[in-house]
């Protein structure tokens, strides 16, 4: 599918379905990026489904706090995890599996956006870690649990990776594409902090404005993880077994408010105001195509595998994701991750020679 920045504008007056329900009682929810925004928001549609827990996966404690009385629910409780520390991460899985490995439903929803190169004590550009390598690691290590537990139920569990209609404006570059390594290429703080978007010669005494606005790695590094987001939500659907009990989705929630855009540079933060007062979604409103990734589709869960969710349905990705390009630069995602995920932690390559198959 191709989309224009006017019709995915003209989109937003589309009337969003009514939240998708379903009785939750005994499952284990997890949500992560849970303390504010989209996350919270589905957290408390969960609570009122009445799981048997519900886990907030947040950075900030006082902020999880916060979210547990938001969904005014008794069993919703606070973990704590950052998406930028690889050992956060394996620390987080290895919580679970030590309280049980219950996991009937995974959200992975945490993410950042950033206009300048900061990286992680991990070593990655700081979006990269959180919004792709950190999503992909927390959800391979609790794959297991998410099988797992499916099974002893006959049931199937729910793998949910929030993803965006950004991802149709953006796509890897040839540039990219010809490094040994792309995931390394945008990791490259030189190759990331180089080009310019806009002409800034008018602004060269507000250097902090020049620095933020003069980078065009940077300034689409958000849209292009989340089209990382759509080929590992890809390419791990393709190497589940169909009789695995687990369904993997991307959801779009759409244009929101959000926290994610609190450090855009002006004048990008003013028409981002402009735009949320005129356009946007309510958050819960987004919110509702989170909770339908992870329990809606019922009548056709084969159309919820690998899916992209949007709007209460699956809808197709962008046309380069879908496009020879698109799948050959997807597999080189894949092998790259799961490379570097591999060096991480072991676990990571046991779970994929035990859990997947290889793609031909």
């Amino acid at each position: 599918m191709k989309l224009s920045i006017f019709q995915v504008l003209y989109g937003q007056f589309t009337t969003v379905p009514p939240v998708e329900t379903a009785d939750l009682s005994g499952q284990t929810v997890v949500v992560v990026g849970a303390n504010t925004g989209l996350g919270l928001e589905a957290a408390k549609h969960f609570a009122r489904m009445n799981p048997g827990r519900l886990i907030l996966a947040c950075r900030n404690q006082v902020k999880g706090d916060a979210a547990v009385a938001f969904t005014d629910y008794t069993k919703a409780e606070v973990w704590s995890i950052d998406l930028s520390s690889f050992s956060s991460i394996i620390a987080f899985a290895d919580k679970l599996e030590k309280d049980g490995g219950q996991l009937d439903i995974l959200v992975m929803n945490a993410a950042i956006v950033t206009y300048v190169y900061e990286a992680t004590a991990d070593g990655y550009e700081s979006s990269l870690q959180v919004n792709h390598l950190g999503t992909s690691l927390l959800s391979l290590l609790l794959l297991p649990s998410l099988v797992k537990t499916a099974k002893e139920k006959s049931a199937i569990s729910r793998l949910v990776i929030v993803s965006s209609d950004m991802h149709y404006f953006t796509e890897i570059s040839k540039d990219e594409q010809a490094s040994p390594s792309i995931i390394a290429k945008l990791n490259s703080k030189e190759y990331s902090t180089k080009g310019s978007v806009l002409s800034l010669r008018a602004f060269e005494k507000l250097s902090l404005l020049t620095r933020q606005l003069s980078i065009r790695i940077m300034s689409i590094r958000y849209q292009v993880t989340k089209l990382l987001n759509v080929f590992f939500t890809r390419a791990l659907n393709s190497r589940i077994s169909p009789s695995m009990p687990l369904i993997v989705t991307s959801a779009n929630p759409g244009f929101c408010p959000s926290e994610l855009r609190r450090d855009m540079p002006f004048p990008l933060s003013t028409f981002s105001k402009l735009a949320e007062k005129v356009f946007a979604f309510t958050t819960e409103e987004g919110s509702r195509q989170l909770v339908y990734a992870a329990v809606g589709g019922k009548d056709d869960l084969e159309k919820m595998r690998g899916g992209f969710v949007h709007l209460g349905d699956v809808q197709e990705v962008s046309d380069y994701a879908i496009s020879e390009e698109g799948g050959k630069v997807q597999e080189r995602i894949w092998t790259e991750t799961i490379d570097i995920l591999a060096g991480v932690t072991p676990r990571v390559r046991e779970i994929v020679d035990q859990y997947l198959s290889v793609v031909a």
